[in-house]
């Protein structure tokens, strides 16, 4: 593959994470599903907010089947930019890999459950949609525990990216992922919570993991691209490899 064809693919793919970022931000504003409703809600009020949010919630959900697939490149352009810190594919790049190849389920299957609920909500009884909504919340903030080894996996090459003099991934953006991993912890609790912090709208299950998450989103795009440019300029006096003839 020819240097600047390379080079703009990754750019491309690493522009996908403001384009995720974008999307999510507004397809959940339409949806009318932040702030989180709380766990405590009885099932008429649910019922009700389904109701009301019916057309809103169906958007929220198409927009974010049609955004998912933009986190396929995004994770894959990390991917490339940790092997430049390992010398080649190695553990960190591989973790970050498969767990974040994973995050694009963690989005739709719960989406996928309250679409169902929002959907034909006058033909289920508030039990059931009850039910579809409590699953709904606590696969979608439980789930986020599953991601903390690929925010961990991206803090630590941070810090180990002693080969060059200006690393691929800033200190700064190692401390920040670090801090999102730890915040991302307390979300496995939210199944044993209904009230208080670790509920499913609580300060350490979701406001403060959520803010966190924010920055992370904005800054990844940003260091990427950066790291991208400092990998076309390192290549810059490389001669381009030749075509293998069979």
């Amino acid at each position: 593959m020819k240097k600047d064809l390379y080079i703009r693919l990754q750019r491309v793919s690493a522009w996908c994470g403001v384009v995720l970022f974008v999307g999510f931000f507004a397809a959940f504003a339409v949806g009318g599903l932040t702030p989180p409703m709380s766990p405590t809600e009885n099932p008429q009020d649910i019922v009700a907010f389904l109701e009301d949010h019916r057309t809103g919630i169906l958007t929220c959900v198409c927009l974010m089947v049609l955004l998912i697939p933009f986190e396929y490149p995004y994770v894959i352009v990390t991917s490339m930019q940790l092997r430049r810190v390992e010398g080649g594919w190695g553990m960190l790049s591989m973790i970050q890999l498969t767990t974040g190849i994973m995050a694009p389920a963690g989005f739709f299957f719960p989406l996928a459950i309250l679409a169902a609920a929002a959907y034909r909500p006058e033909i289920h009884s508030a039990d059931v949609l009850s039910a579809m909504t409590d699953t709904f919340w606590l696969m979608f903030v439980g789930n986020a525990c599953v991601f903390v080894l690929q925010v961990w996996s991206i803090g630590y090459a941070a810090f180990i990216d002693h080969t060059r003099e200006k690393p691929v991934f800033p200190r700064w953006y190692g401390w920040l992922s670090m801090a999102l991993g730890v915040l991302l912890v307390p979300g496995a609790f939210v199944f044993l919570n209904r009230t208080g912090p670790l509920a499913w709208d609580g300060l350490l299950a979701y406001l403060l993991p959520s803010i966190a998450y924010v920055f992370w989103k904005i800054a990844t795009p940003y260091v990427l691209l950066k790291a991208i440019t400092a990998e076309e300029k390192e290549s810059a006096g490389k001669p381009e490899a030749e075509p293998v003839t069979v």
